[in-house]
């Protein structure tokens, strides 16, 4: 445990090291078209940020099977947030509007401090050292693993209640909830659907039914979200078909439309697996136990004191 621990922090301290140097060397997209400086304070925002939107998943997520008066006192800003959370469907929409937000800031992330010309050698160090940390994306993505995901959710999972209890994380908290109000990712609310009733669980929402005009401005942001994917669909695929993304020469584009695929629904099922397991972490063992293959899950996840599942988290 003492080799794996001292050899990651080095490996991050390292990347840091040579994505600090990029930056200041204009190699990167912000830093050239804008200035270095901006680039670097840019990039630590957006990782502090990221940190709070992945910890801040784990807390809202573990947290409704606990009563609220256990922490009104002590943790009043928690409180705060989880009295929004545990009204109606807030919950699912906090969800989606905060699955934007990574992206978005790792996207930003990216455009600070991945490397623009690559045969550029950083620090006066040979090329191979670009070629494993730049060519691939491993210097910023351990960044992003380490610092903006990973450490918050291991943290998070732990102490769910002292995670939230601050203004930044209420600050987070609504902005996600006003980008699932924009309509952007409302297309996923009919898959829910579809996917409810084939699994042959109705599904019950927890707000109040709707009006005839909510019921219009829902279905109305259904269609735009729906021809924005299609739309996002066509251009990528087009993209795959004529070989013009960053996936490796001579792979056919059969295989690159496959892969793609492939790997979207792998995401998929570990985003879902993650929410899932922050759920039932505060539940009893016989309130998570609803199959067989859910009570295997669940007593290898929650092993012992439950240090399975930072593990899987880190993993992940």
């Amino acid at each position: 445990m003492m080799f794996k621990d001292v050899y990651s922090t080095i490996l991050l301290i390292f990347c840091t090291v040579i994505v600090t140097a990029t930056i200041f060397d204009n190699n990167t997209k912000v830093a050239k078209q804008s200035h270095p400086v901006v680039a670097y304070i840019v990039l630590w925002v957006v990782l502090v940020w990221l940190s709070m939107v992945e910890g801040g998943q784990a807390s809202l997520v573990g947290l409704p099977p606990i009563d609220m008066g256990l922490y009104k006192t002590s943790h009043p800003t928690s409180h705060k947030i989880m009295t929004v959370v545990n009204k109606g469907d807030t919950l699912d929409r906090y969800l989606m509007g905060r699955q934007f937000m990574v992206l978005a800031l790792v996207f930003v992330e990216n455009l600070c401090g991945h490397t623009i010309d690559t045969d550029k050698k950083v620090l006066g160090m040979p090329l191979f050292v670009n070629r494993i940390f730049f060519d691939t994306g491993l210097g910023i993505f351990f960044m992003t693993a380490m610092i903006g995901k990973i450490s918050a959710q291991v943290n998070a999972s732990r102490c769910m209640l002292d995670y939230v209890n601050n203004m930044f994380a209420y600050f987070t908290f609504q902005v996600a909830r006003v980008i699932e109000f924009s309509g952007l990712l409302h297309c996923c609310y009919p898959v829910q659907m579809i996917f409810a009733r084939a699994s042959g669980q109705p599904l019950i929402s927890k707000d109040a039914p709707r009006t005839i005009g909510q019921s219009i401005f829902f279905w109305s942001r259904v269609l735009i979200s729906t021809a924005i994917l299609a739309f996002s669909f066509a251009v990528t695929l087009t993209a795959l078909v004529q070989g013009k993304t960053t996936m490796w020469e001579g792979v056919p584009a059969w295989l690159s439309i496959v892969l793609f695929f492939s790997f979207m629904a792998v995401v998929g099922m570990l985003e879902g697996m993650q929410i899932a397991f922050f759920a039932v972490a505060n539940m009893t063992e016989e309130e998570r136990a609803k199959s067989v293959w859910a009570k295997r899950t669940c007593d290898v996840l929650f092993e012992g004191d439950g240090r399975n599942l930072p593990g899987f988290m880190i993993g992940r």
